[in-house]
């Protein structure tokens, strides 16, 4: 059987696997971005916690996705078999990217800009919110761009624990040495971060303050 036609198939399976996948990401960024961005603004003026929390967050990016798995399982709470873990797991992968260019950009204001501000009278508060956020708003949402492409690319290791996914035709087909069966789940998610990679990177552009 052809991969197309395989996938005329089991268009109704694959559809509710892609829904599934696509929650998994979803999810997990939206936890990230909760995370990283108030750190990210919190390690500015604190060069102690910014290499502590970007340090952490660079080991995280050097574990293999399945071994990251494999070590969240057995820990109460996080652990365990399912979607849960997997979550933990991509959030983890997710933080590096956004913290790092959440810091970078706001950081990497013009200080003739920030002086401006003083010189009005503003509050390191206002600085922050008002002009540093809204002027790094573009880095931020490139490091927010590269961490969806890559926990839609991790996220189908997450079928290897039960968690669903895309990933579970890709283990399938591999189990069956079936190429049809893989394209299944690799077409599919490949597409999601192009279109992800593409949506995100048109709201990018309108939103970087040149």
């Amino acid at each position: 059987m052809t991969p197309w036609n395989f996938m005329v198939t089991h268009r109704s399976e694959i559809w509710s696997a892609t829904l599934d996948h696509v929650a998994l990401v979803l999810i997990a960024m939206s936890i990230a971005i909760v995370i990283a961005v108030p750190l990210g603004m919190f390690i500015v003026q604190r060069p102690a916690l910014r290499t502590f929390s970007l340090g952490l967050a660079s080991v995280f990016q050097t574990i293999p996705s399945l071994a990251l798995f494999g070590f969240l399982i057995p820990i109460p709470f996080i652990g365990g078999i399912g979607p849960r873990t997997a979550i933990v797991a991509l959030v983890l992968y997710a933080l590096l990217p956004i913290l790092r260019n959440t810091y970078v950009g706001l950081s990497g204001i013009d200080p003739a800009v920030l002086e401006a501000a003083e010189a009005m009278g503003m509050t390191d508060t206002q600085i922050l919110t008002r002009v540093r956020l809204p002027l790094a708003l573009g880095i931020i949402l490139a490091g927010i761009r590269t961490a969806t492409v890559i926990t839609i690319g991790v996220a189908t290791i997450a079928a290897a624990i039960g968690a669903g996914g895309l990933g579970t035709f890709i283990f399938r087909g591999v189990a069956m040495v079936s190429d049809a069966v893989i394209l299944a789940g690799a077409i599919p998610a490949a597409l999601l971060a192009i279109l992800a990679d593409v949506l995100l990177a048109l709201v990018e552009r309108r939103l970087r303050i040149p």
